[in-house]
């Protein structure tokens, strides 16, 4: 049976564009049913049948969780180390990234080589903990700052842009009087504009993600706490289960105590720390495809 090439075209859209809504929906329908849970009476979401939308609509599971003070706290830091952690280094990452990028620099080959094993070598989380305490880190907020300054991908996805950069833009600048941190500061961080956006995206979602360093290095000090760390903490204490019966007992009248369910606060808590992600993406996606691609494609 001969379809004229017109029809196939026509079937061949319906079938792409299907496949697309069903893949949409199986991609939001878990954030769509943790929404609804969020706002949905605690207790009425025992019973179930909780999918799209609220049964009960409430407030409460939200206003149960900022009555922790060490919540707002968590935020703080959360929000500190996301816009300090992202400006360093993004910065730092564009710097190794356009001395890599010069032909005159004698150490290219070597760096590019140790900074492609990092990728597949790791000393491992006892080294990594043993440097951190040799360095004195412990229980300070630099702590979230520094092991973040430099990623070795990071590094590789900005040489490969700052590459395909025509070389005459900076000799130009150069002809002109321009020292090498003119030109990086005033010719090539703004044609970067693409990669360095994805980039930070990347380091951004990465530190406001981040929960194991807080417990790891900073559990002894409950002012550097982080809202990813909250959340964690919360959802361990969600899940601990009663030794004997008086543990239950206890678990008990705590639970009654509180006009919510830890599952409740569970998934009001998990929208609280993904919105802020999901308000600043929309603001990046333009940058993301262009800053991912025009640096790994050569003529």
């Amino acid at each position: 049976m001969n379809i004229p090439r017109g029809q196939r075209s026509i079937i061949f859209d319906i079938v792409l564009t299907t496949c697309m809504l069903v893949l949409t929906a199986v991609t939001l329908y878990p954030f769509v049913n943790v929404l609804a849970i969020s706002f949905n009476n605690a207790y009425d979401t025992v019973k179930g049948g909780i999918y799209l939308w609220p049964r009960m609509p409430t407030l409460a599971n939200y206003a149960e969780i900022f009555k922790k003070d060490t919540l707002l706290t968590g935020f703080r830091n959360s929000v500190l180390r996301t816009v300090i952690g992202t400006v360093t280094s993004v910065f730092c990452t564009s710097m190794m990234a356009y001395t890599l990028s010069r032909r005159d620099f004698m150490a290219r080959r070597l760096f590019s080589l140790l900074f492609a094993v990092t990728m597949y070598v790791s000393g491992g989380l006892i080294p990594g903990y043993l440097l951190m305490r040799s360095l004195n880190l412990f229980n300070t907020f630099i702590v979230y700052i520094i092991p973040a300054l430099l990623g070795a991908w990071n590094v590789i996805v900005v040489r490969s842009y700052i590459d395909g950069l025509p070389e005459e833009i900076q000799e130009s600048a150069r002809i002109d009087g321009a020292n090498d941190l003119l030109i990086f500061m005033r010719v090539v961080l703004p044609l970067c504009t693409p990669v360095l956006a994805t980039i930070a995206l990347f380091v951004a979602v990465g530190q406001w993600n981040s929960w194991f360093d807080s417990y790891l290095y900073n559990n002894a000090r409950g002012d550097l706490t982080t809202l990813q760390y909250e959340l964690q903490k919360m959802l361990t204490a969600a899940n601990i289960q009663p030794r004997d019966a008086s543990d239950a007992a206890t678990i008990d009248a705590l639970v009654q105590q509180m006009r919510v369910t830890p599952d409740a606060l569970k998934m009001a808590m998990s929208m609280f720390v993904t919105a802020p992600v999901l308000l600043v993406y929309p603001f990046l996606q333009k940058y993301f495809v262009t800053g991912l691609t025009l640096g790994a494609v050569k003529s």
